[in-house]
Parts: structure tokens; C-alpha cells; sequence
């Protein structure tokens, strides 16, 4: 089991690791390309936001590099300051993207609705298998193969896994959404233009991918003693 503990942390890690390099790489060169329209992705998104009937989110700019999300609590669209301003086919994909957030908030897009139900249970969970082996490691509680610790992690991580599969069809919808808005308002043009945002785009999604991978890795290797020791009972 040591070994696999091992095979899966660097494995997990070395995936997640990869999958953030090709999203820096692939925005830093989509950031060379300029969009042929001259929009920021401020305009671009207060246009898309006007053009679907959301006047209600207000867009705001935040330093640091892609923290830019859309926070359905306080309807803010959050772009980061190179996207706000920059006019970019990179800019534009991103401002794109979480306005396509923003559209599946306003149509009560189910797998968003669900993720935005389960951020509290995740947040708990995400807390628990965190701090849970360190607990374990330094009090001794039920050690590591005990089946009630066993049992809080799988439970932990099982919130974890599902979270992020349901955060899947919700990226992937907004960057689906994000490609057919950017070409049709004009904002990007074919060619070039259009391949780079793509490109922007599906990095991204790999970062989701890593992220349940990840989960989903760390839930069975915690199943899988429980389910053996019941075989064996």
C-alpha cells in the first residue's frame, strides 16, 4: 500500500502540476495574440452579459494572474486585471467563458445549481481530509488502516469526487457557450483568432479533468482496503 500511496501523491501531483503549466503556456501565447475586434474582455463581457439579458452581475477587476471566476452568491463577474483591460484572444476567451457562468446561473443550469448547493458540504469535506491524517499522525487516532478512519475519508473524498464531476459539464458548457458567442458577436475572428481562445479554453478544462482525476485517485485508494477487509471477513 506504500507504494501505491506513493504512485498515486506523485502521479496526482505530477498530473495537476502539468495540467497548470499547459494552461500558463497556452494563455501566455493566446495573451500574443491580439483580438481583431479592439475589445477588452471588460467590453466584450458587459456586451455578452447586455446581449443575454443580464443586467444585474456587476464586472470587476482583481489582481493576480487567472483568479478570474463568477461568483453566483454576489453576482460579480471577476476578471483578472491582464483580461480586464487586455484585448487579447486570450482575454476575450476567458471574459467569455465566465460570462457563460453567468448565462447558466440565469437559466438555472442544473450541474451549476447542483455545485452551488455542495460548496458547503465540500468545503467541510475538503477540511477533513486534510487535516484528518494529520490528526492521525500525530495523536495516533485509529490509525491509518482503522476502518472508522478509513471510512471519514472515503466519505471525505467521495464529496470531493463529486463535486468535481459535477463541475465538468459546468466548465465545459461555458467554454461551449464561450465559442459560439465570441465568433457570432464579432469579437473574434475565424482562423488565428478563433484556434488560439480554443486552445485557452481547452487547457483550462484540463485542470477540472486533473482536479477530479485527482479525487476520484485518493477515493478508491482509501476504498479499496475496506472493501478487501470485508472480502476477507
Amino acid at each position: 500500500m506504500n507504494a501505491l500511496w506513493l504512485l498515486t501523491f506523485f502521479g496526482t501531483m505530477g498530473l495537476s502540476l502539468w495540467a497548470a503549466a499547459r494552461v500558463k503556456i497556452a494563455y501566455a501565447k493566446g495573451s500574443q495574440v491580439p483580438a481583431s475586434s479592439g475589445f477588452t474582455g471588460a467590453e466584450a463581457a458587459a456586451r455578452i452579459l447586455d446581449a443575454a439579458g443580464i443586467r444585474d452581475v456587476e464586472i470587476v477587476e482583481q489582481d493576480g494572474l487567472l483568479g478570474d471566476h463568477y461568483d453566483p452568491m454576489h453576482k460579480r463577474l471577476v476578471l483578472s486585471s491582464e483580461n480586464f483591460h487586455g484585448h487579447s484572444a486570450a482575454a476575450l476567451g476567458v471574459a467569455a467563458h465566465e460570462c457563460g457562468h453567468a448565462i447558466q446561473h440565469k437559466i438555472a443550469y442544473a450541474p451549476l445549481q447542483w455545485r452551488m448547493a455542495s460548496v458547503g458540504a465540500t468545503t467541510f469535506a475538503s477540511q477533513i481530509v486534510t487535516w484528518l491524517p494529520l490528526l492521525g499522525f500525530f495523536s495516533g487516532f485509529g490509525g491509518f488502516h482503522s476502518q472508522t478512519y478509513l471510512m471519514i475519508m472515503v466519505a471525505g473524498w467521495g464529496v470531493i469526487m463529486l463535486f468535481n464531476l459535477i463541475t465538468l459539464p459546468v466548465e465545459f458548457d461555458a467554454s461551449r457557450r464561450a465559442l459560439q458567442i465570441l465568433p457570432k458577436m464579432k469579437f473574434i475572428s475565424p482562423g488565428t483568432e478563433m484556434t488560439t481562445v480554443e486552445k485557452v479554453l481547452q487547457a483550462a478544462a484540463w485542470t477540472y479533468v486533473a482536479a477530479f482525476i485527482t479525487s476520484l485517485l485518493y477515493l478508491l485508494w482509501h476504498l479499496l482496503p475496506l472493501l478487501s477487509g470485508r472480502r476477507n471477513d
